[in-house]
């Protein structure tokens, strides 16, 4: 009788390891058949976007399929272990508390200038240093004050000061003249030098440093250089050539969705400089509304003084286009991370 109670109490205990038992083998075979459907779509995946390298997409370009390889390429990084925190995004692992900024159409958004600098040397300079138009007096709003860029606080730039070009939420400027510097003597050796020493400008838009991009090289990079060197082999000169970047292409991209907020989100901020020699003499025609300046060997704006020895003018323009794209905010960073 008592053999038989024995029995009767450890006949729950049985029941519960069994279950245990079928509960954990079915855990691990879905575990298993998970990992399996995951290696195989990691397989199609890393595939389709193989593929799509080798049929020349780049992914510099704000195209929904440059984002993509971005995205696929980041994803790549954190796997390894360049990230680890499990964000929603790359963008709050790099800049917590980054939060969007939204612009109303024809609402002037501040672009800031930061330190001209160069790879090949350790020294660097204030844009205003340089012979280039005046700084603006304006005051800069607090909002913008508060939000001051990422690299500024790692060099420990710390003062903002506005750029000299004008930028308005969606407002498209056609080529538009901003001012006239002359410059000779030491200045003018100064400049040849910095363009020998390929130092580069950096500017921020709502928080983004300006990116020179090419869809067709697949490259993007930081800020745009000064000038170019063309050597005496190349132009048939006694000596080496300098030219100078004096109109600068902008372009803005941003995104709208009225269902999601108002206004517009900047989402990618690029310059495509231009050397031209501009002549006011009849009525600037290489700038106006009808004209936009292209690199062209023939209208190059070299550095040197005047036939004479006079001091040479340079004639500063600009020109901005907005673009919309869908490319989320949160995954506008992507295109200086990979």
């Amino acid at each position: 009788m008592e053999h038989q109670h024995r029995h009767q109490r450890a006949a729950p205990h049985l029941l519960v390891l069994v279950f245990i038992f079928v509960l954990t083998s079915s855990i691990a075979t879905n575990a298993h058949s998970t990992r399996k459907e995951n290696a195989i779509k990691a397989r199609e995946q890393a595939q389709k976007f193989a593929n799509m390298r080798a049929a020349g997409q780049d992914q510099v370009s704000m195209t929904k399929e440059a984002a993509e390889l971005r995205s696929y390429a980041l994803r790549k990084k954190k796997h390894k272990g360049l990230f680890k925190r499990k964000e929603v995004s790359l963008v709050q692992v790099l800049f917590p508390g980054a939060s969007p900024e939204e612009y109303i159409e024809n609402e002037p958004v501040p672009a800031f200038v930061e330190l001209v600098s160069s790879k090949r040397t350790q020294v660097p300079f204030e844009y205003y240093d340089l012979p280039t138009c005046d700084e603006p007096n304006e005051t800069i709003q607090k909002r913008f004050r508060q939000r001051k860029n990422l690299g500024s606080r790692l060099i420990g730039h710390s003062k903002m000061k506005l750029t000299p070009y004008k930028f308005v939420a969606k407002g498209d400027m056609p080529c538009t003249p901003l001012c006239v510097v002359e410059v000779g003597g030491r200045n003018l050796k100064w400049l040849r030098k910095l363009v020998d020493q390929q130092y580069r400008v950096q500017l921020t838009l709502d928080q983004l440093p300006v990116l020179m991009r090419s869809k067709e090289l697949n490259y993007a990079v930081r800020g745009y250089p000064l000038g170019f060197k063309a050597s005496a082999a190349s132009t048939g000169l006694r000596e080496d050539e300098y030219f100078f970047y004096n109109h600068l292409k902008f372009t803005v991209t941003y995104r709208e969705d009225p269902e999601e907020f108002e206004g517009v989100r900047v989402t990618g901020f690029d310059v495509h400089p231009v050397s031209i020699t501009h002549r006011p003499e009849d009525g600037m025609s290489t700038c106006n509304k009808d004209f936009s300046p292209v690199n062209d060997p023939s209208s190059y704006l070299d550095l040197r003084t005047g036939p004479t020895g006079e001091d040479m003018k340079i004639y500063y323009s600009y020109e901005v286009i907005w673009q919309q794209s869908d490319i989320p905010w949160a995954d506008r960073w992507d295109v200086y991370l990979v």
